[in-house]
């Protein structure tokens, strides 16, 4: 019997909740226009995201052609963004360029699909990967594709030079990673594709602080692959360009041995390769090229939505 009554108190409780908040949304939706929008703005300007959402979604389901209706489905995005959902963000700009494709703020709606699009790694992969670089690069492929339709359509924009200065810091986080990948697949031995990673940032990331070390992936992958004109032809524009580069002698010939270790020793067999293990080429120069760039503050803070 008290089993029943702790059920049905239960069942009560939960239709109270219920009814409360849908009392609360009818009374949102009962004001006018202008006050469900002023307390959306409210929420905005004192940083509770989530409830800026739910008021927005209200007043444009309850307003769809109302005064603010535009404005709310850009601030939309905008609050999605604050509030960390950004798949969100990305879905709302994609509609409202569907819906307002001549709308003189659509240029927004592309700016924060890059921005959206650059933060979407869960974050789990964000904690266990704390240098971005070290990240896969799907997601600043895709939003420097973003701030680049975006700089293409609306040149003009008030956005196109933040956007611009977002695309370099994506191509530097784009070109490290390749580094990155060149440097796991010495570790594997796989030197074919550890040099074609060396010429895809050498030919295609010019201008970035990687291209010192692609250049370096190159003349060690193709003197690992007996091929010593490339290895040759490499080291010569490495040491014409970049002649402190630490895989350089004095004499600006390379050091193949730079990072490497012949020999395991006896240490290392004994402990199954757990200790003094062996030291595979790998190179990041970041700390000579480009000092801001290892950490995240070449990263530009967040332009707000148009009023």
């Amino acid at each position: 019997m008290h089993h029943n009554f702790r059920i049905l108190f239960c069942v009560i409780i939960c239709l109270l909740i219920i009814t409360a908040c849908a009392s609360n949304d009818e009374k949102v939706a009962k004001g006018s226009e202008k006050s469900v929008y002023e307390k959306a703005q409210s929420h905005m300007n004192s940083g509770n995201w989530n409830a800026a959402v739910d008021t927005l979604q209200l007043l444009e389901e309850y307003y769809p052609f109302g005064a603010y209706a535009e404005q709310a489905q850009l601030e939309l995005i905008y609050s999605y963004y604050q509030a960390r959902e950004f798949e969100s963000a990305i879905a709302a700009a994609d509609r409202f360029i569907r819906l307002h494709p001549q709308h003189r703020s659509v240029d927004y709606a592309y700016y924060m699909k890059g921005i959206a699009s650059y933060h979407s790694d869960t974050a789990i992969t964000k904690a266990l990967v704390t240098d971005v670089t070290n990240r896969d690069s799907g997601t600043s492929k895709e939003a420097f594709n973003h701030f680049n339709l975006l700089i293409q359509k609306y040149p003009k924009s008030s956005y196109a030079l933040d956007a611009q200065k977002r695309m370099i810091y994506l191509r530097n986080i784009i070109a490290r990673y390749e580094i990155h990948v060149a440097n796991y697949y010495f570790r594997r031995g796989a030197f074919i594709a550890a040099a074609n990673r060396g010429r895809y940032v050498v030919e295609n990331m010019q201008n970035t602080p990687a291209v010192p070390d692609g250049l370096a992936v190159m003349a060690q992958a193709y003197h690992l692959l007996e091929m010593p004109e490339l290895a040759k032809s490499a080291t010569k524009v490495l040491a014409t360009n970049f002649p402190d580069h630490p895989a350089l002698d004095a004499d600006g010939n390379f050091k193949y041995t730079y990072k490497l270790k012949a020999k395991r020793t006896l240490v290392n067999y004994l402990t199954l390769g757990l200790l003094n293990k062996k030291q595979y080429v790998s190179f990041d120069t970041r700390s000579m090229y480009n000092t801001e760039f290892k950490s995240s503050r070449g990263n530009p803070a967040l332009l707000p939505p148009p009023s």
